[in-house]
């Protein structure tokens, strides 16, 4: 039986430096509390802080899709969940939401595909097999490459 597909949970309280003159969140500010979930999502997959810096291999960003559907305002608490939703050999796709907790409406949906990268050479790495084995079977559309 394939393992759970890894996810990750964060919260974040909406402060004015995430916000315009308007109190509404800017776009680059979802995108930060994104980062930050994926960061604490890629632990899971083995890719830690102290393992990157130790291996040099890196989860690089290369594409993201976002859809704002509703918008975020000072002092609002959002709880931020990402997933890893495909895998390929050489690419993997994490999907997040975003949901304002106070009425569970859902504000943000974002799909980020990645690429390991071995530093400071910057080459480009197939995925672990061990991904294929634990996750493939879970994923409901896992990526054709």
């Amino acid at each position: 039986m394939p393992d759970p597909v890894p996810t990750h949970e964060s919260r974040e309280e909406v402060m004015f430096f995430d916000t315009d003159c308007g109190q509404v969140v800017h776009n680059l500010a979802y995108l930060r509390m994104i980062e930050t979930c994926r960061t604490r999502l890629a632990a899971k997959l083995g890719m830690d802080l102290r393992t990157m810096s130790e291996t040099h291999v890196y989860p690089v960003v290369t594409r993201t899709e976002i859809d704002y559907k509703r918008p975020a305002r000072l002092g609002d608490w959002l709880t931020i969940r990402g997933r890893l939703a495909e895998i390929s050999r050489a690419r993997f796709w994490c999907a997040f939401e975003m949901i304002r907790e106070s009425d569970d409406a859902l504000l943000v949906t974002a799909r980020q595909a990645l690429a390991l990268v071995q530093m400071p050479a910057g080459k480009p790495l197939r995925l672990p097999a061990e991904w294929t084995e634990k996750w493939a079977k879970s994923l409901m559309h896992p990526a054709s490459e």
